[in-house]
Order: C-alpha cells, then sequence, then structure tokens
C-alpha cells in the first residue's frame, strides 16, 4: 500500500516561476565547480547526493490531492488542483493498456472551500461514460457545491453535463463504512465552514488525512479526541501550513496548524509516520527545506527516543505502508 501525493499546497496554487528555475541552476552550477562530472552516472549521483532537495527538484504547486494506491478501485482525499494530474496520468495508463474496463473511483472531500475541490472541473475521467465516481463528505450541501462551481457565470461545462456516472454520499459521523475495502470512519475538525478528517483502516495499517484543522489549547489535554483519531497510526498527514508564531498570532483562528503541533500530537498518539501537508503558498523551496529541517531539530529536542519519522509532502512523493 503506498500513498501518493499529486498535490499538497495550501490555499491557492503556486506556480515555479521562470526565475525560480535560473535560480536553482545557479546554485547547481556552483555546487558542481569542484567536482569532475565526466559521464551522466556522476552527474545524477552528483545530483541525488550533492544537491539540497529545493535545488534538485521542487515541492510543487497543486493544491490537496492525495491517492492511497494498493486497490483495484481508485482512493483520493480532496479534488484540488493536483486532481487535475492525476486524471491525466489515469488517462496515460489507459492508453498503455487498450481495452481496460471502465474505473471506479472514490473521492472523499475534506470540506467546500475551492482549494479543495478547484481541480474536479478538469478531471478527465469524469467526462468519459462507463467510469463510476463516488464522492463523499460530511457537508449536507456536497453536490450543490460542486454544481454550484460549474455554473455557466464560473466554467464552460455545467457538472450534469460530465459523462461519468456521478454519485455524491453525504456520510455520518457516527458511523462507520466500508468503502473500497478499507473501513473509512471522520472526525469533524476546527476549521471556519468545518473540515473533516479521514481515518482509512485496512489490514492492519491505518492512514489518517487530516487537513485544514486548527488545534487549540485543548489539544494539551492527554483526552484531547483528536489522538484516539489518529492513536497509532501508521501515516498522520498533517495540515502544518503555518509555522508556530503565526499559528498562535497573526493567523489564529484562519483554521490552520503548525509543524510543532504536529510533532506533539504525533508524539502523544504513538504515529509512526507524520507527513505535513497543505503546505504555505506563498513559501519557496528553499523556505520550505527550512522548515522540515527546522520540525525534525525540533523532534530531537523532545523528551524520549520514539522514531517517529517526519516527511514533508510534495507532488510527486510516495510513501510506501
Amino acid at each position: 500500500m503506498q500513498v501518493y501525493f499529486w498535490g499538497s499546497r495550501g490555499s491557492l496554487p503556486a506556480s515555479l516561476t521562470g526565475k525560480m528555475v535560473k535560480a536553482k541552476i545557479v546554485k547547481a552550477i556552483h555546487a558542481s565547480l569542484s567536482h569532475q562530472l565526466k559521464s551522466d552516472e556522476a552527474i545524477e549521483a552528483f545530483i541525488q547526493q550533492e544537491l539540497p532537495f529545493s535545488v534538485r527538484e521542487s515541492y510543487g504547486g497543486n493544491t490537496s490531492c492525495i491517492e492511497i494506491r494498493g486497490q483495484d478501485e481508485y482512493i483520493l482525499c480532496d479534488a484540488g488542483s493536483g486532481l487535475r494530474d492525476f486524471g491525466n496520468d489515469f488517462m496515460k495508463s489507459i492508453k498503455r493498456q487498450p481495452g481496460s474496463s471502465s474505473s471506479v473511483f472514490h473521492l472523499f472531500i475534506s470540506h467546500l472551500h475551492w482549494d479543495h475541490i478547484q481541480g474536479f472541473p478538469f478531471f478527465i475521467p469524469a467526462y468519459i461514460p462507463g467510469h463510476r465516481i463516488n464522492i463523499y463528505g460530511y457537508h449536507p450541501d456536497l453536490e450543490m457545491a460542486f454544481i454550484n462551481q460549474q455554473n455557466t457565470s464560473y466554467f464552460p461545462v455545467a457538472l450534469k453535463d460530465m459523462k461519468a456516472d456521478i454519485l455524491f454520499h453525504v456520510l455520518e459521523l457516527e458511523k462507520n463504512y466500508d468503502i473500497g475495502g478499507f473501513t473509512v470512519k471522520g472526525m469533524k475538525q476546527n476549521h471556519p465552514g468545518d473540515s473533516y478528517g479521514y481515518c482509512f483502516m485496512k489490514e492492519g495499517k491505518k492512514i489518517v488525512y487530516s487537513t485544514d484543522a486548527e488545534h487549540k489549547e485543548d489539544a494539551e489535554d492527554e483526552k484531547y479526541v483528536f489522538l484516539d483519531f489518529c492513536r497509532n497510526a501508521d501515516l498522520l498527514i498533517f495540515d502544518a501550513q503555518y509555522i508556530m508564531l503565526d499559528a498562535i498570532h497573526t493567523k489564529e483562528n484562519w483554521g490552520h496548524s503548525s509543524n510543532l503541533i504536529g510533532v506533539e500530537l504525533a508524539l502523544k498518539a504513538g504515529v509512526k509516520g507524520l507527513c505535513l501537508f497543505h503546505n504555505e503558498h506563498t513559501n519557496d523551496d528553499e523556505a520550505l527545506d527550512q522548515f522540515l529541517d527546522d520540525t525534525r531539530k525540533y523532534l530531537k529536542i523532545q523528551p524520549g527516543s520514539y522514531p517517529l519519522k517526519i516527511d514533508l509532502a510534495y507532488d510527486g512523493l510516495e510513501i510506501e505502508i
């Protein structure tokens, strides 16, 4: 089982500009001057071993969309702009496998803010007859949000004109659901307009997707309900859009959390892997590298020696569960 990140930015997409690419090239050339790079193999090794992530790659700019891989049916969380790339990749896979049958998609929506649904109008499989797309969420106006987004005032193609079989399912918090081979349950989170986290369990493995959630003073309580929700998770995908100062001061009550709170909650809940998510859209790759480094340093000063693995989400990251 793998978790693949198609989009990991928060609030709105963030582009990689030509100026940013040029700066990466300059840094890479400077770093290469003391190396004898006379073969493709030597160049590849230099890139991978000597250059920081912020120079050799990019955290990407798509908004929220992740895929849980390892099933016949597709499991996705959120429909940010990353959903478009997932759909394009799916279409390429269909071309490589002529005669493949129609597919089933299960799409879980955390909440209805635009950065979490804006990719759906560009989701190519939704235009193809035969595909079945199940859209799940806890908001009673789930379907209406998708309809309104594709109102002709905002988009040229109405939701009703998409040719796939698109079904909306409003879930209930007190229930567990068997969907796509997983046991799925939800939790209401502190966010303007309400957000919901999802817990996916299968064959002894547990993945928690918790974005757009602000944890306040009650997070210090050992009986904090979120701790039970993600207890012993193999992977916790956690909203860490802000640094601590922003989370508790300038951006308090904006509905997001910090990297440091993520570490503390993960340790209390016995989480094995923490992936910081919903990256601040104003941060460039170098700033995000520093953000991850600071988070890992914070883990080192915590009491005990719990082996928590910390990643920072980027478009294209795949985590093995």
